[in-house]
């Protein structure tokens, strides 16, 4: 099968489908008055408890390009790049340069199109894919909040429930990808693979969000 590289057009139509799905809402919400304004940041919001507002379409626009491009992602893009460089995989990419390059687009397209799906399926099904600290309880209590909101999420009636669309997205993008990713790692095995990995991924970002505010405000002191 001939490789695609990671910047091909292929590569970007499913997400650039789901935001035309998601804009003209957001535009619309934008102009309608509004009675109440979410301050929160879109990857993690610390409101008081049981206080757990579903996303405006416009704030969820704004989730999806905060947590494909926002600096978290572009940093973790650089680690994850640098450590397949370093070990040359896919061996296709070699390791070099052009390699990290071919890496990060690659890691960049799985991103983008998983997180297109989330949101928009998430607008569907009313899952919030905000994490919300547990800032103020016990580290232990904070820990498990972590795992448990790994795997389920606030619903649009402020009930909990199972994550549906983080799930889909996970699997959705990686078997997806195969398309179009290198021809020793597009089989299902290295898709199962991914999907662990983005469940983990999932949950090292619900760590920063929860310890990170803690962190910056020792280092202001």
């Amino acid at each position: 099968m001939k490789l695609i590289k990671p910047y091909a057009p292929a590569a970007w139509l499913l997400p650039a489908v789901l935001l035309l799905l998601i804009c003209p809402a957001a535009r619309a919400q934008d102009t309608a008055p509004q009675t109440k304004q979410s301050t929160a940041h879109p990857g993690s919001a610390r409101l008081q408890p049981g206080d757990h507002p579903p996303l405006t379409p416009a704030e969820r626009f704004d989730w999806f390009v905060e947590s494909t491009a926002g600096f978290p992602s572009l940093a973790g893009g650089v680690i994850s790049s640098a450590w397949g460089t370093a070990f040359n995989s896919p061996r296709e990419y070699g390791p070099h340069w052009e390699g990290f390059g071919k890496r990060y687009g690659m890691r960049l397209t799985g991103v983008s199109v998983g997180n297109a799906i989330e949101a928009g399926l998430g607008a569907a099904l009313g899952d919030n894919p905000r994490y919300f600290s547990a800032q103020g309880q016990p580290f232990r209590q904070r820990v498990l909040h972590i795992v448990k909101f790994t795997f389920i999420t606030y619903k649009a009636d402020g009930g909990t429930g199972p994550n549906y669309s983080f799930y889909a997205a996970d699997v959705g993008n990686n078997f997806l990808s195969n398309l179009w990713r290198a021809p020793s790692e597009n089989d299902t095995q290295h898709a199962m693979i991914r999907i662990g990995e983005g469940f983990l991924g999932r949950m090292a970002s619900n760590a920063f969000n929860e310890f990170w505010p803690d962190v910056k405000q020792r280092l202001h002191k």
